[in-house]
């Protein structure tokens, strides 16, 4: 059951990925199978179990059918939507310059839209995790806080030989592992650039950072069920990370292994014993603020080494909510879900209060750093 606040009132759409995102200068994002509409079918269904309106394309969605609880995120498919009775867009899905929330901002502000997800103006250059990084270790607070990196493109040979091994190589424009690859030698730094030079026109090549691996999300300032009202952007608990593939330091895509079998919230003593996860939220919540986060960021952080602090190295503009509730979709809890469980919000309360950050379109879009 929700808590204490009513439900929003809103009428709800969710919109998942239809095309693969633009390249940009060279860069390229592979797209998620299925464009993450599993992913809008489980916050759709959690929803709707909490007495939300939700704007679906059929008049009664099939709880097995992914593609019957979101609507492709196309001018057209948004189009529907707004037709249909939505004036809230959950962005379940890669927001960039070119979206169509952008093409048609102006028809939507007209129609007091609102949007659940980040700035598409801004997430294009978030995406980049080189730019991200390197931005963000230049700003007061933050310049230690970011694994030493390159970005590598053909031709850049004397470069990158130049670059201590082990080093994690991935996509610039990543999406959770898919990519990534610990390289320890000249030929695996070699193999694991071809392969992913096939993608995109340059590569990010990092430190390896040996220590524990921790996920942190932070959540917009906004009224909330249990917590109350948080004037400024807020940590949810810590989720610490375990069972990397064959310690290579690099965790399984979540379609592959539930991230509920190999992470887990760090308990309070374990969070207060040490001060490093503590001064880490507080990083990540000046990275948020930086940013100045309409919608949850999710950012992940590993330790140089044993008992080091922990650095900040990647930035997810796009966090990933989920839970269970639909049929065949038991273990489907996100890293997000997970921290949110911890602070007592159940899944769908948890999806009642990320609906509950939902801004006016024309807010978010002022906000392009």
């Amino acid at each position: 059951m929700i808590s204490r606040l009513p439900i929003t009132g809103f009428r709800t759409a969710l919109l998942h990925q239809r095309a693969p995102v633009p390249v940009v200068n060279g860069l390229s994002k592979s797209m998620k199978p299925g464009g993450y509409a599993d992913g809008c079918a489980d916050i759709a269904y959690a929803l709707q179990s909490s007495g939300e309106t939700i704007i679906t394309p059929v008049p009664q969605p099939n709880p097995t059918k992914d593609l019957e609880w979101s609507f492709p995120d196309t001018i057209e498919g948004i189009r529907e939507a707004i037709n249909r009775g939505a004036n809230v867009l959950w962005a379940n899905t890669n927001l960039h310059s070119q979206h169509a929330i952008v093409q048609i901002q102006d028809e939507l502000i007209t129609k007091g839209v609102r949007l659940m997800g980040p700035n598409p103006l801004s997430a294009e250059k978030y995406d980049d995790k080189e730019w991200t990084n390197r931005w963000l270790a230049q700003q007061d607070g933050l310049n230690d806080s970011f694994p030493r990196s390159m970005l590598y493109r053909k031709g850049d040979e004397d470069k990158v030989a130049e670059f201590p091994l082990p080093a994690m190589a991935k996509p610039v424009k990543g999406r959770g592992s898919h990519g990534v690859t610990k390289v320890s030698t000249p030929k695996e730094i070699r193999d694991a650039l071809e392969i992913l030079l096939k993608e995109s026109e340059a590569v990010l090549i990092e430190e390896y950072l040996a220590g524990e691996e921790i996920t942190i999300t932070i959540m917009p300032p906004g009224q909330y069920t249990l917590v109350g009202e948080k004037k400024e952007h807020w940590a949810l608990p810590v989720v610490y990370r375990y069972n990397q593939i064959n310690d290579l330091g690099v965790l399984p895509w979540n379609g592959t292994v539930p991230v509920t079998d190999n992470s887990r919230v760090l308990s309070k003593e374990e969070h207060d014993a040490d001060p490093a996860y503590a001064k880490a939220q507080a990083l990540c919540v000046r990275v948020a603020q930086l940013l100045e986060a309409t919608s949850p960021f999710r950012i992940d952080c590993r330790r140089k080494g044993n008992g080091g602090p922990f650095i900040l190295f990647d930035v997810n503009a796009k966090p990933n909510a989920g839970g269970p509730g639909r049929p065949g979709r038991d273990k489907q809890a996100a890293l997000t879900t997970m921290s949110a469980n911890a602070i007592g919000w159940g899944w769908p309360e948890f999806a009642v209060n990320l609906l509950r950050t939902a801004t006016p379109l024309q807010e978010v879009l002022k906000h392009n750093k």
